[in-house]
């Protein structure tokens, strides 16, 4: 079942982030790390009702989170809509003990469905470069690569943006 968070999840997903920054980084991917996301980003994504979940048998499997608000970072790329009604998807995350299974598959086939019903004329995300089974999930799905973006406080390395087009306006 994918539900919104509560804060009473905050522990459980916070783990579950660690276990991917940790997975993460044994196959030299140093996307995550034990400072981001933070506990307090979490916590402030279920407090604004932004972040799902993806539970079975009480436990929390895979994250995201899907906001409308673009972040600075974001505004020197050229998209291919306009900005101004727009759907951010941010800390897509499974819980490696279920990798390859098909739950990430899940939470993006909720994220696209979320915003065809909130009538978003696209959805963004980024991710980070190299991570390219990810990429290669995205492009999969339709989304098309359009530009970096840097990150100091996670990577020296570019995330790569990805749009995919839902409603034309």
């Amino acid at each position: 079942m994918i539900r919104k968070a509560k804060l009473n999840d905050l522990r459980k997903i916070k783990k579950l982030t660690e276990a991917c920054a940790k997975a993460l980084q044994q196959q030299n991917i140093f996307q995550w790390n034990e400072h981001y996301p933070s506990l307090e980003k979490l916590q402030n994504d279920i407090k604004k009702e932004e972040l799902y979940v993806l539970e079975e048998e009480n436990m929390i499997i895979a994250i995201i989170v899907l906001t409308p608000n673009m972040d600075k970072v974001y505004r020197n790329i050229d998209w291919l809509s306009k900005t101004d009604n727009n759907l951010y998807v941010h800390r897509l995350a499974t819980h490696p003990e279920f990798w390859g299974k098909g739950y990430a598959r899940r939470m993006m086939d909720f994220a696209e469905e979320f915003a065809k019903n909130k009538n978003f004329i696209s959805i963004r995300l980024d991710t980070f470069s190299k991570n390219i089974r990810n990429q290669k999930f995205y492009e999969a799905r339709g989304y098309k690569k359009l530009g970096d973006v840097y990150f100091p406080h996670k990577n020296d390395q570019p995330f790569h943006c990805y749009e995919l087009v839902l409603n034309q306006a």
